[in-house]
Formats: C-alpha cells, sequence, structure tokens
C-alpha cells in the first residue's frame, strides 16, 4: 500500500481494549481484583480497579455521549467510531482503520492500557500479572496481521523483576518491537535510579524500543498538575493535558540523557511519544548550554543533544506546524508520524492527508517521518 506515493508507519497507533480484557486474561487468583473498563461505553478509554476510577481527578465526565462530544470533530467520525465499537474493536477494524487511513505498518499503544499502571498497587505480584494479561491479548491481536502490527508490551515499573521478565517475553515470545511506559515517577523513583538498571539493560540486549507515553488521568505525581485543582468539584484537565504530556517528556529526557542512562547503555533506544516535537530543540539546547558548563568529571562524554541524536526519537503530529524547527534541527531524522487512532484528538481518517498537506516538511522530510525513521528505530525493515 502507498499513499500518494508515500509508504507509512504509524509509530504510536492506539488499540481500543475490551472492557473485560484483564477479567478474562489475568491469572485467576488476580481476577477478584483486576481493572476492568465500562462495558456500557463504545468509545470509553478509561479504566477503574477496586470499583473506582483510576484518577486524582474530583469530577470526571466518563458518559458515552460527552465523550464522543469532546473526541469528535466531525459527526461522520462520531458515527463511523461508534461503529467500530459495535463491532467490538478488534483487530479486523484497527487494520481496516488502517486501510482507511492509508496505514501500511504499525507499532500499537494502549487505550485502557494507558492507566493500567496509572496508580501504585498494592500487590507487586497483581502489577506483574496486569502486565502478563494485557501482553497475552496482545500478541494474540498482532496475529491477525503479524506483518502489519506490532506489539508495545505493558511493562511494571513497581515490580521491575517483572517488567525484566515481559521485555524478554515480548521479544522472544511475541516479537514485539517496543515496551510502553508512563514517563510519571513511580514510588518516587527518577528513571536514572539505580533500581531500573535491569530494565534498562534487557531492552537493550532484546532490541525493543522504550516508548514513554503519557495519558490522564493517573494517580501517579502528573506535571503541574496540582496548581490546577481548583476545588474538590471544579477540575480543569485542559490545563493538565497541554502541561503534563510535553512536560513529562522533557523530564524523561533529562533521566535518561543527564542520569547517563543512555550512557550506560549505547544500544537503547528511547522514543517520547504523543507530546509533540517541536519543545525537542529548545529542550536540547538548554541543556547542552547546561552541559556545557559542568566540570567535565561530573558530565555525560556526549552533549545531551548528541545522545538524543543517536538514541532517541519523537513523534509530530499531523499540524503541528512549530515542528518546522525540529525538522530543520535534526535534518529530518529521527521524528516518526503518527495518527493518534482512535483517540479524541486524532484527525482521522484524514490524519495522513492533513500532514501531506502541510508546507512545514519538504518531500524529503515527510518520506523519512512516514517511513525511513520509523522503520529504521523499530527495525521494522
Amino acid at each position: 500500500m502507498a499513499k500518494n506515493g508515500y509508504k507509512i508507519i504509524d509509530c504510536d497507533l492506539h488499540i481500543m481494549e475490551p472492557w473485560d480484557l484483564w477479567l478474562k486474561y489475568i491469572d485467576p487468583k488476580f481476577r477478584d481484583n483486576a481493572p476492568v473498563g465500562s462495558r456500557e461505553l463504545l468509545v470509553d478509554s478509561h479504566l477503574f480497579h477496586e470499583g473506582k476510577l483510576i484518577s486524582k481527578l474530583p469530577k470526571l465526565q466518563t458518559t458515552e455521549d460527552a465523550h464522543v462530544k469532546q473526541m469528535a470533530d466531525s459527526h461522520g467520525r462520531t458515527q463511523l467510531f461508534e461503529e467500530y465499537g459495535r463491532r467490538g474493536w478488534g483487530p479486523d477494524v484497527q487494520i481496516e482503520a488502517m486501510d482507511r487511513e492509508g496505514i501500511d505498518l504499525a507499532v500499537l499503544f494502549p487505550t485502557r492500557g494507558l492507566y493500567a499502571h496509572a496508580k501504585i498497587y498494592k500487590d507487586n505480584d497483581l502489577a506483574a500479572a496486569i502486565s502478563r494479561a494485557y501482553n497475552d491479548w496482545l500478541a494474540e491481536f498482532c496475529a491477525f496481521a503479524p506483518k502489519r502490527m506490532y506489539g508495545a508490551a505493558l511493562v511494571p515499573a513497581q515490580n521491575v523483576g517483572a517488567a525484566v521478565e515481559e521485555v524478554r517475553r515480548a521479544k522472544q515470545e511475541f516479537g514485539f518491537k517496543a515496551v510502553f511506559i508512563r514517563p510519571n515517577p513511580v514510588l518516587d523513583r527518577n528513571w536514572h535510579d539505580p533500581v531500573y538498571e535491569p530494565l534498562w539493560a534487557e531492552c537493550e540486549k532484546q532490541g525493543l524500543v522504550v516508548g514513554f507515553h503519557e495519558a490522564n488521568p493517573c494517580e501517579l505525581p502528573v506535571a503541574v498538575a496540582d496548581r490546577f485543582v481548583l476545588s474538590k468539584d471544579e477540575y480543569t484537565w485542559n490545563n493538565e493535558h497541554v502541561a503534563s504530556h510535553p512536560i513529562e517528556m522533557m523530564y524523561a529526557v533529562l533521566c535518561m540523557i543527564n542520569g547517563g542512562v543512555l550512557e550506560r547503555h549505547p544500544g537503547l533506544r528511547v522514543a517520547f511519544l504523543e507530546a509533540n516535537c517541536s519543545w525537542v530543540p529548545y529542550w536540547l539546547w538548554r541543556m547542552d548550554e547546561h552541559w556545557e558548563k559542568m566540570v567535565p568529571k561530573y558530565r555525560t562524554k556526549l552533549s545531551p543533544s548528541e545522545h538524543f541524536k543517536r538514541q532517541c526519537a519523537v513523534s509530530i503530529e499531523a499540524d503541528e506546524e512549530t515542528g518546522r524547527y525540529a525538522i530543520d534541527w535534526l535534518k529530518g531524522e529521527r521524528i516518526m508520524f503518527s495518527t493518534d487512532f482512535p483517540h479524541r484528538d486524532t484527525h482521522y481518517p484524514r490524519t495522513v492527508d492533513t500532514f501531506l498537506g502541510q508546507s512545514f516538511a519538504d518531500e524529503s522530510a515527510k518520506r523519512k517521518i512516514l517511513w525511513d525513521n520509523p522503520a529504521e528505530f523499530y527495525g521494522l525493515g
């Protein structure tokens, strides 16, 4: 398949998991404590545990009507997503949606699973079982079209030993291409904390990309979120969403580069997803500026921008006009395309057309962003 002469990889295509995924796939001894989705909502993305929405928000709209109104920018797309919901969001729907958009290959990230580790569980074994169940389900999902859909494994950051096991299993048993991790700190540990060294070492050994991906709401610390809780009855979700996605990625970049993770693991690849790419030139320039002023024995051998260009990648929005600065700074490299299907801010089914219609990237850059960069970064060939 080639749309308007372009082959296309979606570096961060989402699936919509069934509400009862964990009830069906989790180890039976954890079933009574498994997270669940809402069975009434066709397009709902939220997740519940112990009868409570995984969220710190005092008030959150969860009705199907409210969610559809927030998500859709056209009546036609609303109807299309409702149809997909009635059909169960299965792998046949996923391939149909990819074909409609013009996507050849995709690395699949979660939707409800974005919240599966958005809290700390009292039982580390439960956290491990939640990841294992999701990955078992995702492997079956990808098997529907194994040459077009590639999984990003869910790993439990609160249980590093289990996370290492899931990385190994994801590659060796399922042939996944990435792991998904929220950027929010877990148990007050930064990502360069020594406790995570076995996880980064295993990702490097197995050749799996680490995909940091934020999502709201959650119960973990969220950048700037505490400044926007106005009262227990009023919450400005929009402000948290504006701030948390790029700022949490900047935090993760600091940890992985200035914390020495990328220097210790030169074969490790890290993607910073769904947070735009326009912040990258400024953030790396500022990091470089501070790096230059440090005493050499306390800094990494390579500058932050050198580490980023060697081992990192970032996703761009279809209409991200300010992305031109990142494209220029990175010379078209290390930037990857994503539709963000089927979330509320996607341009689906016109995401590719929207991107191709932009003037902020020339034809050479568009080909790199749509195919060459993600193919090389994820090892899709």
